[in-house]
């Protein structure tokens, strides 16, 4: 099986801590506020009714890297240095809110959250017109996603119970919700991010 060149492993801890998952989302709201303010900014025009706000994304450089691929052939080093960061840190976020991991999310160490992004050669490895359309291709996989999201769902639910009880998180489980960030994170490097043109396997598996 060939590897994608865009990774994601989670170390797998065989104890959990009981007393953290039980108040998992309400220890999680301070650091989801962190990530949300890096994401997107809010403000209101005076001349502008209250029920017209304007919300900027700042979190993803998408449309900005789209541009320069197609115009330039070029994705700045610090754009691809910002995707990445913000990718692991809300990474990071999401497998403690997941339960996956007990140690609080760091804004800057990786714990034990890898992720393997390579930074594109764009004009040996990139397609400058491929961005246009990789939304479209990535389509199949949003709806896969979907399911395998609501199955995400299900699992953390019950595994939040049987973590209270048993006091660790069943491996079976684990690579299940492992493997759909993985997925997600693979369709967010090809679409989103575009790093690559490789297209994205349909595969929880590395």
């Amino acid at each position: 099986m060939e590897n994608y060149p865009v990774g994601l492993q989670i170390d797998y801890s065989e104890k959990s801590n009981r007393l953290t998952v039980f108040f998992r989302i309400f220890l999680a709201i301070p650091i989801l506020i962190i990530l949300m303010l890096l994401t997107t900014e809010t403000y209101k025009n005076e001349n502008i009714s209250n029920d017209n706000e304007h919300v900027y994304t700042i979190g993803i450089l998408v449309a900005p890297t789209l541009l320069m691929i197609l115009f330039r052939q070029k994705y700045p080093k610090w754009w691809y240095d910002w995707n990445l960061a913000l990718t692991k840190f809300s990474t990071r976020v999401t497998a403690y809110i997941l339960l996956l991991r007990d140690e609080y999310p760091s804004t800057d160490e990786e714990q034990a959250v890898q992720i393997n992004i390579p930074y594109p050669d764009v004009k040996k490895e990139l397609n400058r017109w491929m961005p246009l359309i990789k939304w479209f291709l990535a389509i199949p996989h949003v709806i896969v996603l979907c399911f395998l999201f609501i199955g995400l769902i299900f699992c953390t639910i019950y595994v939040w119970f049987f973590i209270l009880f048993a006091g660790r998180y069943p491996k079976v489980f684990f690579d299940y919700v492992v493997g759909v960030l993985r997925w997600s994170l693979r369709v967010s490097a090809y679409a989103l991010l575009l790093t690559t043109d490789k297209y994205p396997p349909f595969r929880l598996s590395p």
